[in-house]
């Protein structure tokens, strides 16, 4: 079996979440990083959409940004933002709306604006952008960052992104048209959202990963799988792609 780290784990095993065909509004960086490798191996006819404007981009390398040249060539279409998320996303043509985040919490909501109060933050970050307009029409919602209890939170620090907003049918009453989040990816495992509380639960673990130490980085009382699997590990196939889009870990080091 081939080395790998936890950081490439995450990245395989979100990729194999995406399907073929499936059409992805996806941001720079991680969730990119396994798009890119879902297209290059199980998933060929995948369509990856970017906030700039792109429509069916073909990266050559990793973006380094939504304005990087690389997405344009072989692209599809390339459109305004407002032809983007109006005729694409708001008419319901998205299946897949891939985010990362600062925090996530037991329903899949996401903070990716501040860190403390609102109006005297320990840290600021870059805000929404389209991410609440891209889980609130979606078809599905992909979540991937690393886990830690300052991550995986009782209370969010402040609720940026929709996922089931209080579980229930609480995201069917505020009438948000997406489905949802399906799954988030860390660098210890997969976890899923139970049909009916919407709850998250831990359904796969990756390799060497122990129940207890996902417990340790999850800042609520987490519901486990009765059936809990192990995270099949990544092929030299799929290791291979990801170290030759990310050779020096650029992003990779930044989510060990």
């Amino acid at each position: 079996m081939t080395d790998y780290t936890r950081a490439e784990m995450m990245v395989v095993a979100a990729a194999r979440e995406l399907r073929d065909r499936d059409v992805v509004f996806v941001g720079v960086g991680i969730p990119t990083l396994a798009t890119i490798l879902a297209k290059r191996t199980h998933a060929p006819n995948l369509w990856l959409l970017t906030e700039s404007g792109i429509v069916g981009a073909m990266p050559t390398r990793l973006p380094l940004s939504i304005a990087d040249p690389c997405l344009v060539t072989g692209t599809q279409a390339i459109v305004s933002t407002v032809e983007l998320f109006s005729l694409y996303l708001q008419r319901g043509w998205i299946d897949v709306g891939f985010l990362g985040g600062a925090q996530v919490d037991r329903f899949g909501n996401i903070n990716s604006t501040v860190i403390g109060p609102y109006e005297k933050p320990a840290v600021r970050f870059p805000g929404s952008g389209g991410a609440c307009e891209i889980a609130s029409l979606s078809k599905r919602t992909m979540i991937i960052m690393p886990q830690g209890k300052r991550r995986f939170v009782e209370k969010l620090d402040f609720l940026t992104t929709p996922g089931y907003l209080t579980g229930g049918d609480a995201r069917q009453r505020a009438g948000l048209l997406g489905g949802g989040p399906s799954v988030v990816v860390t660098d210890l495992g997969l976890f899923r959202f139970d049909p009916v509380t919407k709850e998250m639960y831990l359904a796969t673990v990756h390799r060497g990963v122990t129940v207890d130490q996902v417990r340790e980085n999850t800042g609520w009382d987490l519901r486990v799988a009765e059936d809990l699997q192990v995270t099949p590990d990544p092929s030299e196939e799929e290791l291979r792609v990801v170290r030759e889009l990310d050779p020096t870990a650029h992003f990779l080091s930044r989510e060990a």
